[in-house]
């Protein structure tokens, strides 16, 4: 098998397909309303949630069964249907509209997969294992998620406020890049962390 690109989108303003608004595609629709993306659900139901996130405005509930023409203009879309002739069908339309497609618990019907992610600001750390253990990913998240705490959140951001000020002084590169990386070390997280403890 060809090796995965990781991969970080921005899909702010990009529409997004879900098809399915059960249990399974809250969970996929949350994750994309974080991103900003403009995000379209297909389902005759929905759960209580997805409801209100239409409500809000937040995305657009088609309430009927899924319609090629749905896959217009999208450059993702996610299936968590309970219909495997429908999941096939989805993804060879995706296919053929060079749309990426993940049918949710069906590996070989799937373009990308979903990581196990641990979110501290700006900070993700992503792990993925092709599909192959969903389990062993969330295990894994958790370790990171007690290696890498909360405080990361804070001092990512204090790093970033660092880096745009040195980049505006327009130090030499070679310069720059030293410092950068002498900011991102252990000795300077100890630093923060004090500073922060006073």
């Amino acid at each position: 098998m060809n090796r995965l690109f990781p991969l970080f989108l921005k899909l702010e303003g990009r529409k997004c397909l879900v098809v399915g608004a059960g249990k399974i595609a809250e969970s996929k629709v949350a994750s994309l309303l974080d991103t900003g993306a403009t995000l379209h659900v297909v389902a005759p139901e929905a759960t209580g949630r997805i409801k209100a996130w239409e409500r809000t405005g937040a995305l657009h509930w088609h309430r009927r069964k899924f319609r090629n023409t749905d896959l217009a203009g999208c450059l993702l879309v996610v299936v968590a249907t309970s219909s495997r002739e429908l999941h096939e069908r989805i993804f060879r339309s995706a296919k053929r509209r060079n749309i990426i497609c993940n049918v949710v618990d069906v590996p070989d019907l799937c373009d990308f997969y979903y990581p196990a992610v641990v979110h501290r600001g700006s900070l993700q750390i992503a792990v993925s294992t092709a599909g192959k253990s969903p389990a062993l990913a969330q295990r894994l998240r958790k370790e990171l998620q007690a290696q890498f705490g909360p405080e990361y959140e804070e001092w990512i951001a204090e790093l970033g406020i660092e880096r745009e000020g040195l980049r505006l002084a327009g130090i030499p590169p070679a310069e720059l890049n030293a410092q950068l990386h002498e900011m991102a070390t252990d000795s300077s997280l100890r630093k923060f962390l004090k500073r922060r403890r006073k």
